[in-house]
């Protein structure tokens, strides 16, 4: 049974939706408390990554407010497209680009993940920042992804995960399945949201498990790099030529 945020019978997509809906004004400010600003590094790591990949068109999948987007910036690319399904989320996202003076460079637009109104081959790589395990058919979303990849392209996703070893492990169930939920609520008001983060996380098939479907679905070369003792997980992974 897939998690959701609000167990109800309205599909996981629009549970989704209307989750990040109702987070996206305290969205960031809730990331930066809960990661301590850890995230800024995770992705300028993934970015990093894609380096050698020279990408001049940029896709950032589940863009939230954009800070993926932003980050690729430092690619120099012609363009990056940041796609999201939450209205909310994306008019805080184009609202930071406008402030930050970079709406020529970034281009932000309401879409579904797994139906990218893109064209096939198009993408020189794409972004995905914590948005993977949202997907209501994940097999299908990377498909999309796969498909809008050029041969030779690469995707780099971030997720959050479990250290697995002794003390951090039990020190970051505390902090993940109890302060976490306690602060999102405090702060975003919607219980629900902070709930289903580690149950999401729990759900999802981490590591190898995940580069596994990928390649199912047709990456080729898949890396997995734990980041912050394993509390992130990098994944790189590239569409044959």
């Amino acid at each position: 049974m897939s998690v959701t945020p609000y167990n109800n019978e309205v599909s996981k997509k629009k549970q989704v939706t209307a989750m990040f809906d109702n987070i996206a004004p305290t969205y960031d400010k809730l990331n930066r408390i809960m990661s301590i600003g850890i995230d800024i590094s995770w992705r300028k790591k993934a970015i990093r990554m894609l380096k050698k990949y020279n990408p001049r068109i940029i896709a950032d999948i589940a863009t939230g407010t954009g800070d993926f987007a932003v980050e690729a910036l430092a690619l120099n690319p012609e363009k990056v497209i940041g796609i999201d399904i939450s209205p909310g989320m994306l008019e805080i996202g184009k609202q930071k680009m406008e402030r930050l003076n970079l709406s020529n460079q970034i281009e932000m637009r309401l879409g579904d993940s797994e139906r990218l109104v893109l064209e096939d081959n198009t993408m020189d790589a794409v972004t995905v920042g914590f948005g993977v395990r949202n997907f209501e058919d994940l097999k299908k979303g990377m498909s999309e992804i796969l498909r809008v990849l050029r041969p030779g392209g690469a995707v780099a996703i971030l997720e959050p995960s479990f250290p697995t070893r002794f003390p951090l492990k039990q020190l970051f169930n505390i902090h993940f399945n109890i302060i976490t939920p306690f602060i999102g609520k405090i702060i975003s008001g919607d219980n629900s949201a902070y709930k289903y983060l580690p149950e999401s996380v729990g759900a999802f098939p981490n590591g190898q498990k995940f580069l596994d479907i990928c390649k199912e679905v047709g990456f080729v070369n898949g890396v997995y790099i734990p980041l912050t003792f394993g509390i992130c997980s990098l994944y790189i992974i590239e569409k044959p030529l």
